[in-house]
């Protein structure tokens, strides 16, 4: 697949969750509750698992590598539930209804003690279980300011889909694109907000490294590692892993100090993070294989 038809199937592909239909997903689940709405997870999982064949392909070839051997219709319908259950999750989490869930939280004194010499942190999540649950939990203990970076096509997605849920958390998405995108994370990373970006996918398909990755080579873009290095902000790994149920897992690794940054070899210093975000991301996906949310080729 060519990197223009990469950023066509995931990008320009037409949205099937149009603004009307969110709003009426998002009425529907604060009125009949987290469990009802759960129930309708299931009819709308196989409709998508049935109607999706591409996207079906992706997660069979993903789950194939993940899990060492061939993927059941279970596994890939399992696949696509558990994401579907982030998403409604999401509605509840962005909706001030933490105590919804259980949430155990691992590394927190990586933040905690980034958050005492005055915060300013970037976040390196993935497409990979919940980032809201990471958010709702920031703004519960010690109310820390999360921003979310994205490509601005994704951007004015993500920010349709939060007008619905929450206008008031619109503003915490930044688009990227813009003459004043670098800028204006800049500002917030120096306010003490934690930035968050998802470092596995590309919009432009250009400046992409390949590593291994699953036991193929896999190419993630350089564009946010090169960002964190210009702005020499500490950088934690941070995943929220979706258990089941209504269990939350939150780890926070540390990944790049820039004190050890080395700045007259910016490239090395780029390379050394990437191989440690990729061997990270790889461990996380092998140990909650279902949690991984790029239903593309990703090896393409």
């Amino acid at each position: 697949m060519t990197d223009k038809s990469l950023v066509q199937e995931w990008t320009i592909r037409s949205e099937r969750g149009a603004l009307p239909l969110i709003k009426l997903g998002v009425w529907i689940a604060l009125r009949i509750g987290r469990r009802a709405a759960r129930i309708f997870l299931y009819p709308t999982c196989l409709y998508f698992l049935l109607s999706s064949k591409r996207a079906a392909r992706n997660s069979r070839e993903y789950l194939a590598r993940v899990l060492d051997r061939p993927p059941s219709p279970a596994d890939v319908f399992r696949h696509y539930l558990t994401f579907a259950s982030c998403v409604l999750d999401r509605v509840f989490l962005l909706n001030e209804q933490i105590d919804r869930f259980d949430i155990r939280v691992h590394g927190d004194d990586v933040v905690r003690e980034i958050m005492e010499r005055g915060g300013g942190c970037i976040l390196f999540g993935a497409h990979f279980g919940s980032f809201e649950v990471t958010r709702a939990v920031g703004r519960q203990q010690g109310h820390v300011p999360i921003s979310l970076v994205m490509y601005e096509e994704n951007a004015r997605k993500i920010r349709m889909a939060l007008a619905a849920i929450n206008p008031q958390l619109e503003a915490e998405v930044i688009g990227l694109g813009r003459p004043e995108s670098l800028i204006t994370v800049a500002e917030r990373l120096d306010r003490g907000h934690f930035v968050g970006l998802l470092p596995d996918r590309n919009v432009s398909g250009e400046d992409r490294v390949p590593y291994p990755f699953l036991g193929a080579p896999a190419r993630f873009p350089r564009g946010p590692f090169r960002m964190a290095m210009l702005l020499r902000k500490p950088v934690v790994m941070m995943v929220g892993v979706y258990r089941g149920g209504r269990c939350y897992e939150i780890f926070f690794e540390p990944l790049i100090d820039p004190s050890e940054a080395v700045a007259a070899d910016m490239d090395a210093s780029i390379e050394q993070a990437m191989r440690r975000y990729v061997a990270q991301l790889e461990n996380y996906c092998c140990a909650a294989p279902f949690n991984w949310f790029n239903f593309y080729d990703f090896w393409a």
